[in-house]
Parts: C-alpha cells; sequence; structure tokens
C-alpha cells in the first residue's frame, strides 16, 4: 500500500481536534454510526489532555494527546497523519483577554494545518467551528436595529476586536486557496452538549447546580435577570452541529460557504426551568428580583461537592472542574444576547440541503440524561 492509500476498510478518516469538547464529543459519536454519511469512518482525535475517564466508550477513536499551541509538539504528534481526508477543527480555548484568546487560537490552527495538510495527499475538506459571537452586535448597534434582526452569515462585520473573525482570516488564509481542499465554516448558537471539559456547557453546569440544591434541600432558583427569564432565546444540540459539519464535509453543497447553527426554535428560559426542576425533582420557584449570579451562589460550594462524589457511585472530579458558573452567567445574565433580540437565521443552511433541526427541551432532557449516564452526577431517584 502507497503511503497516504485509505484503509479499504475505511471510505473517510476523519481528524477531530478538540475531541472532548461537547462539538468533538458528538463527532466521535455519531461518526461511528453505520448509517453516517460517508461511512465507514476511520476517526482520529486530538486532545490537549490525557483521554478523559468519561471518553474510554469511544474506543473507535484513536486518540492523540497533543499541546496544538506547541509547533513542535504539532508536527510530531499529527504529521504522521496521512491518510486524513477530512479534518473537523472544534477546538477552542479561552483566555484572559479577547487578544490572548485569538493569539492562543490562531497559534493552534496553524500549527495543525501546518502538520496535517502538506501530508495528507487524500485530504478533502475541512470544517472550522467558530460560534454564536461572530454575528451579535455591540450593544449600540442593537439598539439602533427597528426590528428583530434575523442574523445570516454574510452581514457585515463589526468595528470590535473578535478572536473568530481572526480565526477565521487565518482558517481562509491557509485554506481558501488550496484548490484540492474545500473547506466550511460553522457558527452554533449557544450548545447544549456533554463534555465535563468544556469551558461553555451550560447543561452540565446546571445540572451540577441542581445537584448542589438536591443534596442541599434548597428550591432551584434562577440566576439571571428577567429579560432572559421571560425573553425568547435560541441554543443549538451538539449533534446538530456535528451533523451540520458532517453534511458540509460530504455533499458539494456544503462546499466553501459559512453557515449558522440552531435548533431552529425558540423557548423561554423560565419553561425550561420548569424541566429543570421536573428532571431533579426540585421545587420550582418564579423569577426572584435581585437573584445572585451562579459564580456567586457556588463560589463556596466545593466542600458541598465533594461530599456529593463520596457519597455517590460518580466520577471523582473537583467542582471547578464541571461547573462553568462565570459561562452560565454571560448567558442567563446578558440582556443583548438572550433577550430575544438575537436570532440566528436557518434559511441558508436549508436552502444547499442540510434541513436538520432539534426540538429544544428535548434535547436539554437529552443533555441531562447523558450528564447521568456518564456518571458526572447521580442518577436519579425513584420517587
Amino acid at each position: 500500500m502507497e503511503s497516504g492509500d485509505i484503509p479499504s476498510k475505511y471510505q473517510n478518516v476523519a481528524l477531530i481536534v478538540g475531541v472532548t469538547g461537547m462539538s468533538g464529543n458528538s463527532l466521535a459519536d455519531i461518526l461511528q454510526l453505520p448509517t453516517t454519511p460517508g461511512g465507514r469512518w476511520k476517526v482520529y482525535g486530538v486532545g490537549r489532555r490525557r483521554q478523559p475517564e468519561w471518553q474510554f466508550h469511544h474506543n473507535h477513536v484513536q486518540y492523540i494527546q497533543c499541546d496544538m499551541a506547541d509547533e513542535d509538539d504539532s508536527q510530531a504528534k499529527l504529521s504522521h497523519l496521512n491518510d486524513v481526508t477530512h479534518i473537523f477543527y472544534v477546538g477552542w480555548v479561552t483566555k484572559s483577554c479577547e487578544a490572548e484568546t485569538y493569539v492562543e487560537n490562531g497559534k493552534m490552527l496553524r500549527n495543525v494545518l501546518n502538520a496535517v495538510i502538506p501530508n495528507a495527499p487524500n485530504l478533502q475538506h475541512i470544517c472550522l467551528q467558530t460560534g454564536q459571537k461572530y454575528a451579535v452586535p455591540s450593544s449600540d448597534a442593537l439598539g439602533e436595529i427597528q426590528e428583530e434582526p434575523r442574523f445570516i452569515e454574510d452581514l457585515p462585520r463589526e468595528d470590535i476586536e473578535d478572536s473568530y473573525y481572526a480565526m477565521e482570516d487565518i482558517f481562509l488564509e491557509e485554506v481558501g486557496e488550496k484548490r484540492n481542499v474545500t473547506w466550511s465554516i460553522h457558527r452554533p448558537a449557544v450548545m447544549f452538549g456533554f463534555s465535563p471539559y468544556s469551558t461553555r456547557n451550560i447543561v452540565g453546569s446546571l445540572c451540577v447546580y441542581a445537584t448542589i440544591c438536591k443534596h442541599e434541600g434548597q428550591p432551584l432558583r434562577f440566576p439571571g435577570i428577567q429579560a432572559v427569564w421571560d425573553g425568547y432565546s435560541e441554543v443549538v444540540d451538539a449533534d446538530l452541529v456535528a451533523e451540520q459539519q458532517i453534511w458540509a464535509a460530504i455533499d458539494r453543497q456544503g462546499k466553501r460557504q459559512a453557515f449558522n447553527c440552531s435548533n431552529g426554535d425558540m423557548f423561554k428560559w423560565k419553561d425550561l426551568w420548569k424541566v429543570l426542576s421536573e428532571e431533579f425533582d426540585l421545587e420550582y420557584v418564579e423569577f426572584e428580583e435581585g437573584s445572585n449570579s451562579l459564580e456567586g451562589m457556588m463560589s463556596e460550594k466545593g466542600h458541598v461537592w465533594d461530599q456529593i462524589v463520596q457519597e455517590n457511585e460518580i466520577l471523582p472530579t473537583k467542582l471547578e472542574e464541571v461547573g462553568t458558573w462565570w459561562y452560565v452567567d454571560s448567558i442567563l445574565r446578558n440582556e443583548v444576547v438572550s433577550d430575544g433580540q438575537i436570532s440566528r437565521n436557518m434559511a441558508k443552511s436549508k436552502e444547499y440541503g442540510f434541513g436538520g433541526f432539534r426540538d429544544t427541551v428535548e434535547s436539554f432532557r437529552f443533555w441531562i440524561e447523558h450528564t447521568r449516564k456518564y456518571k458526572i452526577i447521580p442518577e436519579a431517584k425513584a420517587s
């Protein structure tokens, strides 16, 4: 067999960069299914840390631990992957400020592309995931909009420093002119999915918060603001994001395009709060003015979580590992993003051939159950 040939039992070979994140975890799950387009897939998964115990069920994934911000490590760990046909770049790190975030993520992206592209002769397509912040205007600009905005992919950029702008520029610089490699860009809304390693896991964080309320016999109080409680919001299911990326990687209609990605429905957090209360058998309380932030409420609950871990057959974790309170606060206490003024238009995705959608309430329940299934929180007790 010549170097770079794909083994005959595989139709395509995927490299998931950021496999321990929510999108990466969903991609790893879906690519193993016999019904997935482009399959049967061989899958490499790249993460910065050692493969976590909660991901050991992905025994079909050849896991590679790599510091993608280190050029030498990237070359050493990734340059030999000469059978890769598709890259799904869904990795992301958050730093202390936007400038540092851009530098770190830009470095990671360049290192991965420079290690893989020259050494993978069968490479066909690269997906890049950025996010909803690309389509969110500044507060001043939003105030000038008279009608409810439906943000399309081709709106002009805001005059702001944005890591997603920079990432997409780097990506197109590295990939856009390569004639034999196609690309797609995916901009998901706030994501519902599963990954204790993710710094943006809102469902997992809310599950941990509800578990602590249950343990302490406290009602489930909403830690956000009234505009979010009463207003319309939107999210996207991590499996739907993965499905859109696989579609774009395989279908000719998905090439050289940027796509929004959301569930396609709108919801109110006060309704999801009832679902969360039911799932954890907690007292539901209406919105209370002057509610504390989740980061404030959880600041001294580390010992409580330690006790919960000790008393239940769940994975040993620390509270700071499974609760990203700052991120939940950024969603539930944000008047700009979550008061119904922002809506990602999915018309382009449908027009080009991807008609996937999710019911947000069912998505919420699904990922709560997933968090139980992999023993991040205790199993629900029979009433």
